[in-house]
């Protein structure tokens, strides 16, 4: 059995996490790689009213069913099929039915908390930080929520300004030093993609 290629790839929200994870996977061929997003490991907060909903911090690790993500991680490892969560962003709350995922010979997970997580650390066969400047890190997220997630713009100030800033000095950015590469500027800097990309398929 051929081994499998984990890679962890984190950084702040908005840094370019998901256009490396994304390239990456674009470069190989069909079928040899998978992703998985911690986004779609949120805990669901179906149960709570839509008011509880908007004062939870998204940007704590508790929030993210990351024990999950690992178990998901080992099942592929080993060559066994998942059912991954479906998050709505827009309800704070995972979808009905999962999604099927296949083993594949390289595992992509990517999330701004994959290396502030030891369990999920020492499951990663390459450690990538994306570091973005702030500025940029926030207009892309306030693009994103703004027109993929539903939210107003005094929503993402709030949210920025209560927790993900917090919770990016307290959690995110010291797991850089766990990093085995850090890549600046995200997915504008094509050198380090190349470099990662010709890594992996050496791997294979």
């Amino acid at each position: 059995m051929q081994a499998t290629i984990v890679l962890g790839i984190a950084g702040g929200s908005g840094s370019g996490k998901s256009t490396i994870a994304r390239a990456i996977l674009g470069a190989l061929p069909a079928g040899v790689g998978v992703l998985l997003e911690q986004d779609h490991y949120y805990r669901s907060q179906g149960h709570r009213t839509p008011e509880e909903r908007e004062q939870l911090n998204y940007d704590h690790p508790d929030a993210i069913e990351l024990s999950l993500l690992a178990e998901h991680l080992d099942a592929l490892r080993a060559g066994r099929s998942i059912v991954r969560p479906s998050y709505d962003f827009a309800q704070h709350a995972r979808h009905p039915h999962g999604v099927p995922v296949s083993p594949a010979r390289v595992i992509i997970v990517e999330g701004i908390l994959v290396l502030a997580d030891a369990e999920l650390r020492k499951r990663f066969d390459v450690r990538v930080f994306v570091d973005t400047d702030a500025d940029l890190r926030v207009m892309r997220r306030a693009e994103r929520d703004l027109t993929e997630r539903g939210r107003t713009f005094a929503q993402v100030r709030a949210q920025y300004d209560e927790t993900v800033r917090p919770m990016h000095i307290a959690f995110v950015e010291p797991s850089k030093r766990f990093a085995d590469v850090i890549i600046p500027e995200g997915g504008e800097n094509r050198i380090a993609l190349d470099m990662l990309v010709n890594h992996v398929r050496a791997s294979m």
